[in-house]
Order: C-alpha cells, then sequence, then structure tokens
C-alpha cells in the first residue's frame, strides 16, 4: 500500500475499530448480569422454602403452581451452576441433591430433589447474557466498521486533494520547466509549498527565456563578424588555405544555428496531431537517398502517433542522417506491437564505445575529435531528436550490435488502431 491516502484512511479506520473494540469490551464488562454465585443464594433460600412449602402440604403446593415430577427437568446440565445452588442451599441449612438444566430455546430450569425422590422443578431467572446477544454484538460492530470505511475515506481524500494538485501540477510540466500555477489554498503547509512552487516556476521560467535570448543575441552577433571573416576570406590568394578559413567559418554557421535550435526544441508547443508514421518514415528515407545516403526501408507497418508532424521528421531525420553518416549504411524499419509505435535503425558502422553510450545524446557529443573533419554538424542532432521524442512522450534507446553496428530504437504509444495496408 504505497498511497498515502490508503495509508492515511486505513490509519483513521484501525483507530476508529480499535477505540469501539475496546470501549465495547470495557462495556461489557460494566454492564453484564452479576455473578452466579452472587445472586444464587437469594434464590436458593427461596427454593428451599418452596421444596419445604411441598414436602408438607404438596396440594396446595401444585396448586399455588409448583411442578412436581418424578425426574428432573430435561436439558444441558450446567454443572457450574448446579455446583453453585447446591452450595447456597447448605448455606441455608437445607441439604439437597439440586441440577441446573439449560433448554435450547434459552430457559433456566432448576430441579431440587424431594424426600420421596421425586423433585420439584422450577424456572429460574437467566443469570447469563441474552440470547442471541453475540449476534447482536457482531452486527454492532460490523456497522460501526462499515460507517468507519466510509467516514476514513472521506477525510483522508479531504486532506489530500491539496497534495493531488501538487501532484497534479508536477506532472503538468511544460517543455521550458515551469509548472502551471499552483492554487496557494489549503492547511499551512500545502500554502507555505505551493507558494514555493510558484516561486521555483517563475525562476525557471526566467532562466530559460534568458538563456535563449542569450543564444539567439550570440547567434545573431556573431554572424556580423563572420560575414566579414567569409569577406576578407575571398581575398586569401592561396586556394588551398581560402578553403580550410571557408570550411572553418562554415562549421562555425553551423554550429550557431544548432545551437538556437536545439534552446528552440527544449521550450516548443508544437500543437498535437494524428499522424502516419510509417509515411513520415518513407518521405524521410526518399529524400535522403536523393542525397547519395545510403538508407533502405525495411518492414513499415501502418501506425498512427499524436505529434507534432515537423518536429518528428526533424527528430527521425536527423538520427537516420546520423546512421547513414557514421554508420555508413542504415536500415530503418516501423513495427506496432501492441499499444506501442517502434521505429529501428540499424546502421553497419563501427558503433559507439559502451563507457560512452551513456554520453550520446548530450549536446555537442563526439565520439572522436580527429573525425570531427570527416564528417559535417555540430554534435547537436542526437540531442535535439531527444529532446523532441520527449516532449510527445515518447522513448528513445541507443545500443550496440555484434559484432558490429548500431541500434537506435524510439517508441511511442500509438493513438490509433492499425490502420488497413
Amino acid at each position: 500500500m504505497k498511497s498515502l491516502g490508503a495509508r492515511l484512511a486505513l490509519l483513521l479506520l484501525t483507530a476508529i475499530v480499535l477505540v469501539v473494540i475496546t470501549s465495547s469490551f470495557v462495556a461489557s464488562l460494566v454492564m453484564r448480569g452479576p455473578r452466579p454465585e452472587i445472586t444464587m443464594e437469594p434464590m436458593a433460600r427461596q427454593l428451599s422454602i418452596l421444596a419445604k412449602f411441598a414436602e408438607t402440604d404438596r396440594a396446595a403446593a401444585i396448586s399455588a403452581g409448583v411442578v412436581i415430577a418424578p425426574v428432573p427437568a430435561s436439558g444441558p446440565r450446567d454443572d457450574g451452576l448446579s455446583d453453585f445452588l447446591r452450595e447456597s442451599l447448605q448455606r441455608t441449612g437445607d441439604v439437597r441433591e439440586a441440577i441446573v438444566s439449560r433448554h435450547p430455546r434459552g430457559a433456566t430450569t432448576a430441579s431440587v430433589r424431594l424426600p420421596d425422590d421425586n423433585w420439584m422443578v422450577m424456572q429460574i431467572s437467566e443469570l447469563g447474557p441474552p440470547p442471541g446477544g453475540w449476534k447482536i454484538l457482531a452486527g454492532w460492530l460490523g456497522l460501526i466498521i462499515t460507517g468507519s470505511v466510509l467516514v476514513s475515506i472521506f477525510a483522508a481524500s479531504k486532506i489530500m486533494k491539496p497534495l493531488r494538485l501538487l501532484e497534479r501540477a508536477s506532472t503538468e510540466i511544460g517543455p521550458d520547466g515551469t509548472l502551471p500555477h499552483v492554487p496557494e489554498t489549503g492547511p499551512g503547509e500545502i500554502r507555505v509549498t505551493a507558494r514555493a512552487l510558484n516561486e521555483l516556476s517563475a525562476r525557471v521560467k526566467a532562466a530559460t527565456e534568458s538563456r535563449m535570448r542569450l543564444v539567439a543575441a550570440a547567434g545573431h552577433d556573431l554572424r556580423t563578424p563572420m560575414t566579414r571573416m567569409r569577406l576578407r576570406a575571398e581575398f586569401i590568394k592561396d586556394d588551398e588555405d581560402r578553403q580550410k578559413w571557408l570550411a572553418d567559418l562554415e562549421e562555425l554557421d553551423t554550429i550557431a544555428d544548432s545551437a538556437i535550435g536545439l534552446v528552440r526544441e527544449e521550450i516548443s508547443r508544437d500543437s498535437l496531431q494524428c499522424i502516419r508514421l510509417d509515411t513520415i518514415v518513407a518521405d524521410i528515407v526518399t529524400e535522403l537517398t536523393s542525397m547519395d545516403m545510403d538508407i533502405r526501408t525495411g518492414e513499415l507497418q501502418p501506425a498512427t502517433i499524436s505529434a507534432g508532424r515537423l518536429a518528428i521528421t526533424r527528430a527521425l531525420r536527423n538520427l537516420l542522417i546520423n546512421a547513414a553518416t557514421h554508420g555508413q549504411s542504415a536500415i530503418v524499419s516501423v513495427t506496432h506491437p501492441g499499444d506501442k509505435v517502434v521505429v529501428t535503425i540499424v546502421d553497419t558502422g563501427p558503433g559507439i564505445p559502451e563507457d560512452r553510450l551513456s554520453q550520446v545524446f548530450e549536446p555537442f557529443f563526439r565520439i572522436d575529435i580527429a573525425r570531427q573533419r570527416s564528417f559535417p554538424g555540430a554534435g547537436l542532432g542526437m540531442a535535439i531528436a531527444k529532446e523532441i521524442v520527449s516532449r510527445f512522450e515518447g522513448e528513445i534507446t541507443v545500443r550496440n550490435r555484434y559484432p558490429r553496428g548500431l541500434e537506435q530504437v524510439v517508441s511511442f504509444k500509438s493513438r490509433g488502431d492499425r490502420l488497413a495496408g
């Protein structure tokens, strides 16, 4: 039972039930009838008088309602009460055989032996609890427990309501890391927590916007000196030296554009729409193969997800370009296992060292700096793809294949039934 609400309800229920059971037990001790040894002696004195009356004038005793029988009353014998009755008769000075019997209907009968071996039979007061007392107690406790369950659940839900507001707010974190406004209501502790979350969200939003402005300004301001450097590079007479300058400037331009693109993806709020992932993958492959990249399609099962078309296209294009560039050749497939849609990209390259797989989605990640000249780019393609996939509640994993190659797996929740091919 991991839910705080369930634990709180159980605690309240346990406390109420324990209090009720304890109070019921104490009440039963206080309100039960007197002990048999206390009440039996007055009853024995009355039975002794009646027995003596029956001995001296039996006809009058019978006419008065005294029952004389040749045998004791039927029914199970209560040895404890029988002993109490005999001892009480002895204390009154009348030594007689006495038997107490209990009938199935709950009546209690005393049988006292007369000198002629007949028995005087007389019903006596019930000394124990009333018939069906345990059933009444069980019903009482059942009613209390049922009411306690309802009260506990209601009280726990009221107590947990402010916490659920905080929980909902924490699950609605925006792409920029900010929280929706949390109502500052409820108990003092909840109000303080809500106020702290609202202040934290405001600070995070301000920091994100500041970073966006900084990166955008830096990218914009870099372009002016880069343009001047490019113009100056055109006047370099040595062709080889000029090409090196232009290549470096092109790389700087790519890095600036990619950095701005990454920040924009982090705060983007693309509208959701149902898109055919298999169609998007096929279009990307067609586009990249026209650019002489060695990419082929495997199985493309019809699959629909809810996401932004442009953003998903950008993410998958980055992953496929990475596979075709660094992995020599790639095969991409789309499958629909259960309620998920999975895009699998397999290449035939050298893979990534196992100790560096966890860094593959870090910005500006490079396996080998020496290879940077051979493969153009800023090292932000995988980071951008990861940001986009996570935004649409997807998952992306990268693992090595054996004996060689890399496998990139992207999975999304399916937003529609399987479509006919």
